[in-house]
């Protein structure tokens, strides 16, 4: 279902099963010198209030123009407008100028970015940064606020936080930065956080205890967490629900078990395949997708995998898939050649035995689909 309603307008009445945030058919273009650049090129997508999605998909797919849509943050500049809807809460956001949604961030919105030493400021202290937002959207007094702050950096488990308010960001850790940072967006208790990236400049011991208090905050908080990454292993046990994006659309999207469970989309499969596993032998080749993420500014007909999927058949080449149901209603992907059907299997077999997909692209490093 498409919504039409004017930026600022409100959705018909809703009920308390109705998702906190509706996207509909949105489409984020930019102009450049060739052409229009389709980075967010059609999406729809729906989240309840204490859920969690995970927004999968490779550099490029546009899980990050998609999540800064949302919370208006895209310069207008070079912007387009061609059409679709971003309802929060019942209300229409996706178009609203930045000076009302100004009303949005850090009460209803916030937003963690993937490089805390750029969305820190390096000249301020960190009990500054948060008592700021404190006084802006709570009205705080500046007693009030500095409590508070001390209070918040406990919670996300900055020790000695008294002492660390002084701080300057250069003065921490990795880790310890992007726990203030998630205070910080947690500091005002929005009802929906995006997390774009968080763990990409982390070790991968610090990655874990930054998602388990992702985890734990939004579960206190019984607020909705959008998880954007490039890692389905990220995901795999955090969300309530996975979309995978590839080329600006959504190709897939289902519950976390039965996306996992039932894959039904190739590019789904490869990025799991992609995966490092534990129980592999010692020094064994990682599985590679062939070729390059599509390039946007004419993305010609067919599926937009095509050129890199292994179960690439001549009708991807000409016809874009739709999104279709699975077997449950709330797993939809697009492809005509679906893994674990008998389609799929008849099209990899073909392409095996040919040595090439109909896009060309060779199956020598494919075995690993065979097993």
């Amino acid at each position: 279902m498409t919504t039409t309603a004017h930026a600022g307008g409100r959705r018909p009445a809703e009920t308390d099963a109705d998702p906190i945030l509706v996207i509909d058919d949105w489409k984020t273009w930019f102009s450049s010198a060739s052409g229009a650049v389709r980075a967010v090129d059609g999406v729809s997508l729906r989240l309840q209030a204490g859920r969690t999605l995970g927004l999968v998909g490779e550099s490029g797919s546009g899980k990050t123009v998609l999540s800064r849509s949302i919370l208006g943050l895209l310069p207008s500049r070079n912007r387009l407008n061609p059409g679709g809807s971003i309802f929060f809460d019942g209300v229409s956001i996706g178009n609203l100028p930045k000076r009302k949604m100004r009303d949005y961030w850090g009460k209803d919105l916030a937003m963690v970015f993937q490089n805390p030493m750029t969305s820190l400021n390096p000249v301020v202290t960190v009990g500054r940064q948060l008592t700021e937002v404190l006084k802006l959207h709570l009205g705080m007094s500046r007693s009030a606020a500095r409590e508070r702050s001390v209070e918040l950096l406990r919670s996300v488990g900055i020790p000695e936080p008294a002492r660390r308010i002084h701080d300057y960001p250069h003065q921490l850790s990795g880790g310890m930065r992007q726990r203030v940072t998630i205070a910080i967006a947690l500091a005002a208790n929005p009802r929906l956080l995006l997390a774009d990236e968080p763990t990409t400049a982390l070790d991968v011991t610090v990655q874990a205890q930054i998602l388990d208090l992702l985890d734990s905050q939004q579960e206190q908080r019984r607020m909705a967490m959008i998880l954007v990454t490039h890692d389905l292993g990220v995901v795999a046990g955090r969300t309530d629900q996975i979309a995978v994006m590839y080329g600006g659309k959504i190709v897939e999207n289902a519950p976390t078990k039965e996306l996992f469970h039932n894959t039904r989309m190739p590019y789904t499969q490869a990025l799991m395949l992609s995966v490092p596993s534990l129980t592999a032998p010692s020094h064994s080749r990682l599985f590679t997708i062939p070729g390059r993420p599509p390039v946007l500014t004419n993305p010609g007909p067919g599926c937009r995998f095509s050129p890199r999927c292994p179960y690439a058949q001549e009708r991807c080449l000409v016809e874009e898939p739709p999104l279709v149901a699975a077997e449950r209603p709330d797993h939809e992907y697009a492809c005509w050649y679906p893994v674990g059907t008998g389609q799929g299997a008849e099209a990899l077999e073909r392409n095996f035995s040919n040595g090439v997909t109909a896009s060309g692209t060779s199956m020598a490093s494919m075995s690993k689909l065979e097993a």
